[in-house]
C-alpha cells in the first residue's frame, strides 16, 4: 500500500517507515512490575501520519521512549521494531541509537518543550548546536521561518518564550537533521486551540512532504486534524487500529466509542469509571470493568483482529 514519497522540501534524505511487532515494555519496582506496553504491534508509513491517542497513563509516551532508547534501567523491552526494513530499533547499541538514528532519523519532539530547552542557552544557540551536530546544511533563521518564527525570536531565552513559540523551537530543532520520521509527543499540551491548530497544520505539511509522523496525544480533535491512521491505546495495550477517519466516525471498540463520544462536538458523556493501574491489570479485557457491554468471554485477553481487540465487536 505503501506509494512513493514526494521530494523532501528540507532536505534529500528518504522518508523513513516504521514497523512496529508485539512491542512489551515492563518496569521492575519494589514489590510491583508496571505492564506499561503490552504486544503493540503498527505501522507507521512515509507520507502519513499515525496518530496514538488514549487517556494518560496508558502507556503512550513509554512506547515512543522505548523506540529511541530512551527508558530507564529498570524497564525491560522486547519484540522488534524495524526501521526502513532494516535497523531493530529495540536490538540496536545504544551507540548506534545515538550516533545514527535520533536526531537524523527519527526525530522528537518532547513533551512541554519548554522544560527541555536549557535555560541558560538562546534558542539561537541550542538550534545552532543541534544543526552542527547533525552535520545539517540549514540554517536557523531558515527552520525559524519554517516555522512561523522571527528570526529575533531565536535571540530569547526559554524563560522569554511563549508557549507557542516554545514549540515552533522544539519542532524546528527536532527537524534539523532531516529525519524521515518525526515522533510528536503530546505537542499540543499547553497550547490554546488556535496555536494547536497551527501545530498541526506543520505536521500535516511534513507528512505532505513525504515523511512519516506519529503523533501521541488525549486530542482526539488534534488527531483528527492531521492524522491518516489512528491507533486507540488503553492499559497498555492497543485495541483499535485502523485509518483516523473510519475509527472516529465508526469507533468499533467499547473504549473508542466512548472516546469519541467524550467530544464536545458528540455526546459530550465521559467514559464511567476510571483506568486501572498499570501494577494491578484485572484479567481478561482491561475495559470490562468500565464496559457496558461486556460478556462472558471478556474475561479473556481479546487478540487485535481485523483492526479491533474486543469479544463483543466481532460479534
Amino acid at each position: 500500500m505503501t506509494t512513493s514519497a514526494p521530494a523532501d522540501r528540507l532536505g534529500t534524505r528518504p522518508a523513513t517507515a516504521l514497523d512496529v511487532r508485539d512491542l512489551t515494555v515492563t518496569f521492575r519496582l519494589p514489590g510491583a512490575t508496571v505492564q506499561a506496553v503490552t504486544q503493540a504491534s503498527f505501522e507507521v508509513r512515509p507520507g502519513r501520519c499515525l496518530a496514538l491517542v488514549g487517556e494518560s497513563g496508558c502507556g503512550k509516551s513509554v512506547l515512543a521512549h522505548a523506540l529511541l532508547g530512551l527508558l530507564p534501567g529498570n524497564a525491560t523491552v522486547s519484540g522488534s521494531a524495524l526501521l526502513d526494513g532494516g535497523l531493530d530499533l529495540l536490538a540496536a547499541r545504544p551507540d548506534v541509537l545515538a550516533r545514527q538514528v535520533r536526531g537524523r532519523r527519527i526525530g522528537l519532539i518532547p513533551q512541554s518543550p519548554a522544560t527541555h530547552l536549557t535555560p541558560v542557552r538562546t534558542a539561537r544557540a541550542q538550534l545552532d548546536e543541534a544543526l552542527r551536530e547533525l552535520g545539517s546544511a540549514h540554517t536557523a533563521a531558515e527552520l525559524a521561518g519554517r516555522f512561523g518564527l522571527r528570526e529575533a525570536d531565536l535571540d530569547r531565552y526559554p524563560h522569554e518564550l511563549s508557549g507557542g513559540m516554545a514549540q515552533r523551537v522544539a519542532n524546528a530543532i527536532a527537524l534539523a537533521g532531516d529525519p524521515g520520521l518525526l515522533i510528536a509527543d503530546e505537542p499540543t499540551s499547553g497550547l490554546d486551540r488556535p496555536l494547536v491548530d497551527r501545530a498541526m497544520g506543520v505536521l500535516r505539511s511534513l507528512c505532505d512532504e513525504g515523511r512519516a509522523v506519529l503523533l501521541i496525544t488525549h486530542d482526539l480533535r488534534a488527531a483528527e486534524r492531521v492524522a491518516d491512521d489512528l491507533a486507540v491505546m488503553y492499559a497498555s495495550r492497543l485495541v483499535e487500529v485502523g485509518e483516523a477517519a473510519e475509527v472516529l466516525e465508526r469507533p468499533r471498540h467499547p473504549y473508542a466509542r466512548g472516546l469519541v463520544d467524550a467530544q464536545p462536538d458528540r455526546a459530550f458523556r465521559p467514559i464511567p469509571g476510571m483506568p486501572p493501574e498499570l501494577t494491578a491489570l484485572p484479567g481478561g479485557c482491561a475495559f470490562q470493568p468500565r464496559c457496558l457491554q461486556a460478556v462472558a468471554a471478556c474475561s479473556a485477553v481479546p487478540d487485535l483482529e481485523e483492526g479491533v481487540a474486543c469479544h463483543v465487536a466481532r460479534r
